[in-house]
């Protein structure tokens, strides 16, 4: 058998637990922005850089499956990442729609003055 990367009963928690904190705390800095056009640039980066991240947590869990580590070890990375690339990836579309909303507002205001 091979030997685990961690001790599956006491650390398979902390991958989903610090990517869920990241990205709830995204959605909230998102939630509150976006909608006022706001900070367009680093809202992107790092929801892109969020994306990548869930896809890296995807790809070690698809690594830990092939090396034939325990069941703790590759679901406490294959789950975060497959749920981070699947909602943040959905959401990547509804935030640039959402900013260009915002923009043709703006641009919609102006002409009317």
């Amino acid at each position: 058998m091979v030997e685990p990367w961690f001790d599956p009963n006491n650390y398979a928690w902390i991958p989903g637990t610090a990517y869920g904190i990241a990205a709830a705390w995204m959605g909230a800095v998102v939630g509150f922005n976006v909608p006022k056009g706001k900070k367009r640039g680093f809202i992107l980066k790092a929801w892109f850089t969020l994306w990548a991240i869930a896809v890296v947590l995807m790809i070690a869990g698809v690594v830990a499956v092939a090396a034939g580590q325990p069941w703790g070890v590759w679901f406490a990375f294959l789950l975060p990442g497959v749920i981070g690339t699947l909602v943040v990836g959905a959401n990547s579309v509804v935030i640039i729609r959402s900013y260009r909303v915002v923009d043709q507002r703006r641009l919609a205001a102006k002409d009317l003055l």
